[in-house]
């Protein structure tokens, strides 16, 4: 399980420390992709996997369906740690993700979510959560 929130930042090759706590549950190789939000997701081969499935289930008749397998599925690349625990994150899903320097990685149980520092402070204010949490009632979620 993937929890907590890490800031690190990205080198002028485009490599990111993956801390070491993530680094365990994530195994040697796994998969970055573009996210929702405006953040890349990280997934260890078997969530991955998972998930793949549930994609492979959608309708190909439907549109929708196509153009979600089409987002995460085309911008997939699969990442190997190097001896110093950095991943190179490809430029097409940097610049998808407006990181250039400092980023935040987010433990989000089944995967690791990787902001740039900039979007993580735009977009995760929490002044709000209180209706939030309100409204996950309806999901089934009851604190």
């Amino acid at each position: 399980m993937f929890m907590g929130e890490h800031k690190h930042t990205i080198d002028a090759k485009g490599r990111l420390i993956i801390p070491s706590r993530f680094r365990e549950e994530l195994g040697q190789e796994f998969i970055i992709t573009r996210g929702l939000d405006g953040c890349l997701f990280i997934f260890p081969q078997k969530e991955w996997k998972e998930f793949e499935m549930k994609l492979r289930g959608l309708p190909l008749i439907d549109k929708n369906a196509r153009k979600f397998s089409r987002f995460f599925l085309s911008g997939a690349a699969a990442c190997e740690l190097d001896k110093q625990g950095r991943i190179l994150i490809p430029g097409a899903l940097r610049e998808f993700a407006g990181m250039e320097k400092e980023v935040m990685l987010a433990g989000m149980l089944n995967r690791i979510e990787v902001w740039s520092k900039e979007r993580w402070d735009a977009n995760n204010s929490y002044e709000d959560m209180d209706e939030i949490a309100a409204g996950m009632q309806d999901l089934g979620l009851n604190i």
